[in-house]
């Protein structure tokens, strides 16, 4: 019992990570992170940033297309949610910008982003549904084995098409070797062909 509850443990901090990052962004600079995420994901995020006197950063989530997802103008405090539609990358921007047009200190940014089934509030669902505390740890484990099966499903599939892609490269590749030779030997026959003309129509050989 022991080593089963200490193998969910780890494997809880394992999974159940947190992506709280801090950083600065320089007055009149932008500063963005990008995150691989999957398809039917829910990602939730809250963000604080420390005060700035004549200073105004701007928030933008948005993916490869251009879609924004969420922006918040003169962001200082709050939180965002949203569920990708499909497997992408996507950026959270940062931009700051003097107010007055004069320089300042960087401004501070703290971010705490989470997906998938961390970012799910079991609380909530507790409440809504009645459920006793094991059986929302059921829930969360439930949630959890599945996300795990789907991840190793999706690096499967990922593996299978780089094999695929390896496999039609080598065959390109031996292909356009087979041709390379093939150019070559007729090219050296054509050579030798040539040059015996030549030195019959120049009475040098019989």
């Amino acid at each position: 019992m022991d080593l089963a509850y200490l193998f969910c443990l780890l494997l809880g901090i394992f999974i159940f990570n947190v992506n709280a990052l801090m950083f600065h962004v320089d007055p009149n600079q932008k500063k963005c992170l990008q995150e691989e995420i999957h398809k039917d994901v829910l990602v939730t995020g809250e963000y604080l940033l420390d005060d700035a006197p004549g200073q105004k950063t701007n928030l933008a989530v948005t993916d490869t297309k251009g879609h924004i997802l969420y922006s918040k103008e003169d962001a200082t405090k709050g939180k965002f949610a949203f569920t990708t539609e499909e497997y992408d990358m996507f950026e959270i921007c940062f931009e700051s910008k003097m107010v007055s047009g004069s320089q300042g200190p960087a401004r501070a940014v703290s971010l705490n982003m989470k997906h998938g089934v961390e970012a799910k509030s079991y609380d909530d669902l507790a409440k809504a549904e009645k459920l006793k505390p094991l059986e929302v740890e059921l829930r969360r484990l439930e949630d959890l084995s599945k996300s795990i099966v789907d991840d190793f499903a999706f690096m499967k599939a990922r593996e299978e098409e780089m094999r695929d892609t390896n496999e039609r490269t080598h065959s390109y590749v031996m292909y356009l070797s087979v041709l390379s030779m093939l150019c070559l030997l007729g090219l050296a026959t054509w050579q030798v062909l040539y040059l015996r003309r030549y030195f019959k129509a120049k009475k040098l050989i019989e």
